[in-house]
């Protein structure tokens, strides 16, 4: 029938995970199409909190199937954590998850690979690894000669993969001994891991690819989950400050094995102000007292990584870039309820770059970094606005500061979200 997506529209972390849960009713089946266990989606159910890292958003409706495609990588020691964990919880995604068999895995070499070297590359920063082996994982896959896929566990080729695996990457880490975990590198005990995981994932394993294009030829809705956010989208992202994959709407087909003429709806995910996460460039960053503040009332701090985010205020030249991009028909803005507490808030209308006014996002990384952010003020409103349900609720300046957003990023808003639980959600569309 059709597929919607939701897609991250800044650095990640911007509640997409509460949102697909909310949409997952309205459709059949809900796909997570990129990304690893570096991205963390929270779902807030009552007084129940579910943090997912693999698995999709929708696992909360039983009726809903949920589908971890080829553009995944697994870990699936933290995937098997976390299915015992929802198990645990009076959850049963035994019943309802689907594992693509072209998914590659995170193997026990690509930490110690990421761990090892990973290094400071521009201006002393970090790119930002979770040290969760995503990276190298998706550089095998490129690479094709040491990946290993979901299907491969139950190859009977697998222990001579292994074993030849191993000793390439010895040889590769060599040279960085000191910093490599050359010793955990066991081929024989390897083996023995990837048979335990083949045991407990090889009921969920399938050809996704097929099965989501035979559905749609049923007639069957599609809700897409990203993962991460646009702007850190390794082709279109703040290079090479970004993650692995193809975190923005381009990505979609790519990782689903969706074809676009099914995609009808494309919901962009931000929040009401921005926030980052590890090192680069990031011209509204706030590091004062505001920005403290921000960090505080959000509770911006890792869902993963349990790491402090970066704070600043809505910075409308990359969502727009972001929302073009990944093609958007509708924003969701997400946090109102954290901007209740500011006098005044101001909002990123363009860019100062070398003396000159530029409404465009920069490729380089090094001129975002000397990007000075042009500012517009608007009035604050100082009303609490978790308890709103209705748009003609709002208080005239957040109704006047949602318009300016709208109107600067060129898409109509779609949803409103006002705190973490489920009825916090205002739907417009």
């Amino acid at each position: 029938m059709a597929a919607t997506c939701v897609i991250g529209l800044q650095w990640g972390d911007e509640a997409k995970g509460k949102l697909v849960d909310l949409l997952a009713p309205r459709n059949d089946i809900v796909v997570r199409y990129q990304g690893g266990a570096n991205a963390g989606h929270t779902v807030v159910c009552g007084s129940e909190v579910y943090k997912l890292h693999h698995i999709p958003s929708g696992i909360l409706s039983s009726q809903i199937t949920n589908v971890i495609a080829p553009g995944v990588v697994i870990e699936p020691n933290m995937l098997i954590k976390e299915i015992e964990g929802l198990e645990a919880r009076g959850i049963e995604p035994r019943k309802n998850l689907i594992i693509s068999e072209r998914a590659h895995v995170v193997m026990p070499w690509h930490f110690v690979e990421d761990k090892a070297t990973n290094r400071a590359v521009v201006a002393g920063e970090s790119i930002g690894t979770t040290n969760r082996g995503i990276g190298p994982c998706y550089r095998d896959k490129v690479g094709r000669t040491h990946a290993m896929r979901i299907t491969d566990l139950f190859s009977d080729q697998l222990k001579s993969k292994i074993s030849d695996t191993v000793a390439a990457k010895r040889h590769m880490l060599s040279h960085l001994a000191e910093a490599a975990d050359l010793e955990s590198l066991d081929a024989e005990k390897i083996h023995e891991q990837c048979s335990r995981w083949a045991a407990t994932l090889g009921s969920l394993s399938a050809d996704t690819t097929n099965f989501l294009l035979d559905e749609l030829d049923a007639g069957k809705r599609l809700l897409m989950e990203g993962a991460q956010g646009s702007l850190l989208d390794i082709d279109h992202g703040t290079y090479p400050f970004v993650t692995s994959s193809n975190a923005s709407g381009v990505g979609v087909s790519a990782g689903s094995g969706v074809p676009a003429k099914w995609i009808t709806n494309v919901i962009g995910v931000a929040k009401a102000y921005s926030t980052r996460v590890g090192g680069g460039p990031f011209p509204t960053e706030l590091l004062d007292e505001t920005g403290q503040r921000i960090r505080e009332i959000g509770r911006e701090y890792g869902t993963t990584t349990g790491r402090p985010r970066r704070c600043g205020w809505f910075d409308a030249v990359a969502v727009r870039y972001t929302a073009r991009l990944s093609g958007i028909h509708y924003l969701s803005l997400m946090m109102m309820d954290v901007l209740s507490h500011f006098d005044t808030i101001q909002v990123c209308v363009a860019y100062e770059l070398n003396g000159e006014r530029i409404n465009r996002f920069p490729c380089r990384a090094e001129d975002l970094r000397k990007c000075k952010p042009i500012y517009e003020t608007l009035p604050g409103w100082n009303v609490d606005v978790s308890n709103v349900r209705n748009l003609v609720d709002f208080p005239s300046n957040a109704r006047r500061y949602m318009d300016r957003i709208s109107e600067l990023i060129s898409v109509p808003i779609g949803v409103l979200s006002v705190g973490p639980d489920r009825e916090q959600t205002i739907f417009l569309i």
